[in-house]
């Protein structure tokens, strides 16, 4: 592991890693606390960065399943569950002044209320029980807090959308599972519809905190957020989860990373496709062209 000069570790970076990588191994404070020997209360200080031997750390990063590396921030973060995952976006978000997003079909973010009760219906369907897991309900609220803290603090977004994904959102409709009646299949196309017209409402709101740009290309099948404090890089995130029609939260590997290299080469792939993509009041007429066919 390389040197790092103590005054230049960032341990309240490592305290949200921490809680993050808690989370998606579904361990409670006090499961954590009785592995290490120490208090809960001693684990929430961790989790604040209040981190005075190294060797906790190394402990830490052995029952987490990860690594030193990872917790201090030198390496990439791995994330098998949706719930670390999203717990580590939103610390992220947090942070931000800027947001950069590619999702599916677009930003979390910028869905109405009304798209979190139907989450829950998606996901219960796409339940092999019809049941939500633990783990579920745990994203589902780590989501509502995101989209909270969006509302309070109002980061900057440059939202690229795919027109193609638009479309598909459209035509199939927020469903969790094809077996379902063609009634409820009609109504989840019109919930569908009802976003579309949420997010052309915001955007004609001419919120300068709010941007968007769609592009008619192929996009990339892993959707990816940079997250910039001012003009400051923090991080990059990218995710195989899905939050849109057929949601997934439990298969897939998620990363974040602060590296400089991975941050360039995402925000110039992201640069490329804003230049050449609908932006604008063209771009709120196109969506308007578009949901005007479903």
């Amino acid at each position: 592991m390389p040197y790092i000069p103590r005054e230049k570790i960032d341990y309240q970076a490592i305290g949200y890693r921490l809680r993050a990588y808690r989370i998606a191994s579904s361990l409670k404070a006090e499961d954590v606390a009785e592995s290490l020997g120490i208090s809960r209360a001693a684990v929430y200080r961790l989790e604040k960065g209040e981190i005075v031997k190294i060797e906790t750390l190394d402990n830490l990063a052995r029952l987490l399943n990860t690594s030193l590396t990872s917790l201090l921030g030198i390496n990439t973060e791995y994330y098998s569950s949706a719930n670390g995952f999203f717990e580590r976006m939103r610390q992220l978000e947090t942070q931000s002044s800027h947001i950069y997003t590619h999702f599916e079909p677009f930003s979390y973010l910028l869905t109405s209320d009304c798209y979190d009760k139907t989450l829950v219906e998606m996901l219960t369907e796409a339940s092999p029980l019809n049941l939500l897991s633990e783990k579920q309900q745990e994203v589902l609220s780590i989501l509502k807090e995101r989209k909270k803290h969006q509302s309070l603090h109002s980061p900057h977004i440059y939202n690229l959308i795919s027109q193609q994904q638009i479309e598909k959102f459209l035509y199939v409709g927020m469903l969790g599972s094809v077996n379902l009646t063609k009634t409820l299949q009609q109504e989840r196309k019109e919930r569908a519809k009802n976003e579309i017209l949420h997010l052309i409402e915001k955007l004609e709101q001419k919120n300068s905190y709010l941007n968007i740009a769609i592009i008619s290309d192929t996009m990339p099948s892993l959707t990816f957020q940079l997250f910039y404090k001012d003009k400051v890089p923090l991080s990059l995130a990218v995710s195989p989860f899905r939050l849109g029609e057929f949601p997934n939260v439990s298969t897939g590997i998620a990363t974040v990373t602060s590296s400089t290299e991975a941050i360039f080469q995402y925000q110039s792939l992201f640069d490329k496709l804003w230049l050449k993509a609908t932006k604008g009041d063209d771009a709120i007429n196109l969506l308007k062209q578009i949901v005007s066919h479903y």
